[in-house]
């Protein structure tokens, strides 16, 4: 059946160019919903207007061991281990405690709130619990680590998209939030009593030779078709494709940063186009009580890193940077820490590109919580 695979096709090459299209009215829409969000929806509207139901075509099969597969070693081995160390190791700690948090906290929230309906009707019988771990995915790993740990916890499609929908609203509201939030660090710094407030290393420059795209293209597929034909665990492969990533950006001198990170990017699109042909519209809900959960561990994470950043005299500016790198992403988090200072702007896409390497692990953490404490 070639309709599933033309309208999935058709889907990336519109949102893709319609992402970089210099008109002010579509750049709205994109502020709003993400290109991520619509590839999901648009072959959903296509299958529901066709009336016709693909959920069970080939091409998820195909979609779970390629497409998926090469997006993980796509994005892991656009990640340089040597520049993490230009950032310095106190910002990457409060990072890494607001990855933490984003990855406990929902269980911790859980088992204190056990015995209310929250937890009993919303998070366990109408398994919304099954949309916390891409939304944990979503949040540090982004598109990329979302779509694995959906797969892993089989989220249904009607959680899925709310979640999606509810995740982008609330992104949208923390990146605004944030803003206002950076250029009051000198505020903060005062009033927290914060000293170090010295700036990082200069970040070091890109390859200026680096491989053919073409050879990194046929080096990362090489790497999925024979993890295809060594691994049967679909778990198995992604944790070993994500080593086998950051081997490729830290051990081949003249790898391809750029390139892989924007063929990751590509084949995000093309996998949630997939997935929007098993959706339907029928099944959608919006649950209020989630999304104040969603809130209320929102919120939580910020305060928690604050508090790690008073603990260790680092510059509070670093709180909404790692919290933009975490929750928002690569294209936030510069944009962001654009607004105190443009010198930081690297050092920000270095710790989103962490973000992304980091997300799949932190959310297998908190689906063996989950099963293993609430569920």
């Amino acid at each position: 059946m070639l309709a599933p695979w033309l309208i999935s096709l058709c889907t990336v090459i519109a949102v893709y160019f319609l992402d970089r299209w210099e008109n002010r009215y579509i750049k709205s829409l994109f502020d709003w919903v993400p290109a991520i969000l619509l590839a999901y929806i648009i072959p959903a509207l296509i299958s529901y207007v066709m009336d016709v139901d693909y959920s069970q075509a080939v091409i998820h099969d195909f979609s779970k061991d390629y497409f998926i597969p090469l997006a993980i070693i796509a994005v892991m081995s656009s990640l340089s281990l040597g520049q993490l160390k230009a950032i310095g190791w106190k910002p990457i700690l409060l990072f890494a405690g607001g990855s933490l948090f984003i990855a406990v906290f929902p269980v911790l929230l859980g088992l204190g709130l056990i015995n209310t309906e929250l937890v009993s009707e919303t998070l366990i019988n109408q398994e919304y619990w099954k949309g916390i771990p891409p939304i944990v995915g979503s949040w540090i790993g982004g598109s990329t680590s979302q779509l694995v740990l959906k797969e892993l916890v089989e989220c249904p499609e009607n959680i899925f998209l709310s979640v999606l929908v509810m995740d982008n609203i609330l992104v949208n509201i923390w990146t605004i939030l944030m803003f206002q939030t950076i250029k009051k660090s000198p505020f903060l710094n005062r009033f927290f009593k914060i000293t170090d407030i010295a700036m990082p290393e200069d970040m070091r420059s890109e390859n200026t030779n680096p491989l053919s795209p073409w050879l990194c293209a046929i080096i990362l597929l090489a790497m999925v078709i024979t993890s295809n034909f060594l691994i049967d665990s679909f778990i198995g492969r992604v944790v070993a494709l994500s080593f086998i990533g950051l081997a490729l950006s830290n051990f081949i001198p003249r790898w391809n940063f750029g390139f892989t990170l924007k063929i990751g990017g590509i084949l995000i699109i093309l996998v949630m186009a997939v997935l929007g042909l098993k959706l339907q519209f029928a099944t959608l809900g919006f649950n209020f009580s989630f999304l104040g959960f969603l809130i209320v561990w929102l919120l939580g994470h910020f305060i928690f890193m604050m508090i790690i950043a008073k603990g260790l005299n680092v510059n509070m500016a670093w709180v909404p940077i790692a919290s933009m790198a975490n929750v928002g992403g690569i294209a936030t988090a510069p944009a962001v820490t654009a607004a105190y200072e443009k010198k930081w702007m690297p050092h920000a896409i270095v710790l989103a590109i962490l973000s992304m390497a980091t997300g799949t692990f932190w959310g297998m953490l908190t689906i063996y919580l989950l099963e293993s404490f609430l569920i």
